[in-house]
């Protein structure tokens, strides 16, 4: 099992997304996503979503939130828990990364990007404001096969 963290950062109505066109086998290639990774031996998921960010994006957040737990299980790829948070104070300069092309999306765009179906979901309840979720998401390729979502 693979554990993660994803992190939209939000500027001036817009989210910083990354689209995935530069790793060789990524599950997420061509695909808009938030920025982040995997948790190293002993991180917390809030330091892993810090260190993360700066590596990928230049960017120091210095307030985030915690927004909800993704379960993604993906026929041929290894199941993933995924924290998901959300910034919208950060310092620094934003850089090249070497995973794919940053960008600043409008808020109100986003859904309209190539995004995974399930991300579709769990970003309209970020938009609206909605509570903490925990949220399975099972596919089989890029199709949703199924989804349950728990708010809290």
């Amino acid at each position: 099992m693979i554990v993660s963290t994803l992190c939209y950062i939000e500027d001036n109505g817009k989210y910083l997304m990354l689209l995935r066109n530069k790793k060789h086998k990524d599950v997420n290639e061509g695909k808009w996503i938030g920025v982040g990774g995997r948790l190293e031996s002993g991180e917390s998921p809030e330091e892993c979503i810090c260190r993360e960010v700066l590596e990928e994006t230049g960017l120091s957040i210095t307030e985030y939130r915690m927004r909800g737990v993704l379960t993604f299980s993906s026929e041929g790829w290894e199941d993933e828990y995924i924290f998901v948070f959300t910034s919208h104070k950060f310092s620094g300069n934003l850089k090249e990364c070497d995973e794919g092309e940053l960008r600043w999306i409008d808020k109100e765009e986003v859904m309209n990007l190539n995004l995974w179906e399930g991300d579709r979901i769990f970003l309209k309840n970020i938009l609206d404001g909605s509570a903490f979720f925990s949220m399975k998401l099972s596919y089989k390729g890029d199709r949703l096969i199924d989804h349950a979502e728990h708010f809290y």
